[in-house]
């Protein structure tokens, strides 16, 4: 089997200088108003798309602005539920967000703790939702390895080819430039969903061809 080599430092500089300045509005794109709203978005989102989150979320959100912990205990995970029930796995994320909000009011105030050890204590919460939460809302440099980060990390040639989301977050976090860091899985995220898509990636027309590895693509 051939090895596979990783782009250098240099071009892996100018990997995320180009696709910085590609996508400047990259950013979370789920719709919220408070640390709940995002918690629970984020929650949601898991094996599932962000737009699809968001058309579910979006008239819960437009009637009740500001709608808390507090607010989803009142409503009841059942009536949560059909709020979400477009969303893949609702049954076990209306229960999940629905008992996070029970303890987020009894521990917290109904607060979203932003120290990771106590988002990963809440039910539904990973280290990746982990990730989202602390880099949006306290603008800390971690990276959440969904599946445009994973595959474009590797197609790239940023990491080594492995379905170890763990190695491959933290081998991008040694890699990415400094400067970047806050921004860098939003940047992949966006040009993996809006350009270097999992078929038929519009390489003729991607502003670092010139750098790409394209590990397993195919034309």
């Amino acid at each position: 089997m051939k090895e596979v080599k990783l782009i250098n430092k240099k071009q892996c500089d100018e990997v995320f200088k180009i696709l910085f300045q590609t996508w400047p509005q990259a950013q979370c794109e789920l719709l919220h108003n408070n640390h709940f709203q995002l918690l629970i978005a984020v929650v949601l989102s898991a094996q599932a798309t962000d737009k699809s989150v968001n058309k579910a979320l979006e008239p819960l959100l437009q009637q009740s602005p500001f709608f808390s912990a507090a607010d989803l205990i009142e409503m009841g995970e059942e009536s949560f539920l059909k709020v979400i029930k477009s969303i893949g796995l609702a049954p076990t994320k209306a229960r999940n967000c629905f008992k996070l909000a029970k303890i987020l009011q009894e521990k917290y105030l109904g607060d979203v703790p932003l120290e990771r050890e106590k988002l990963e204590e809440l039910p539904g919460v990973g280290r990746k939702t982990a990730n989202v939460i602390l880099n949006v809302l306290c603008n800390l440099p971690t990276m959440a390895v969904d599946t445009h980060v994973e595959r474009l990390s590797q197609r790239i040639g940023l990491v080594l080819q492995t379905k170890d989301r763990l190695k491959i977050e933290e081998e991008l976090l040694k890699r990415v430039p400094q400067k970047y860091a806050v921004k860098a899985h939003h940047i992949l995220i966006f040009h993996g969903r809006y350009h270097c898509v999992a078929r038929k990636p519009k390489c003729e027309l991607c502003p670092i061809e010139h750098l790409c590895l394209k590990v397993g693509v195919t034309h």
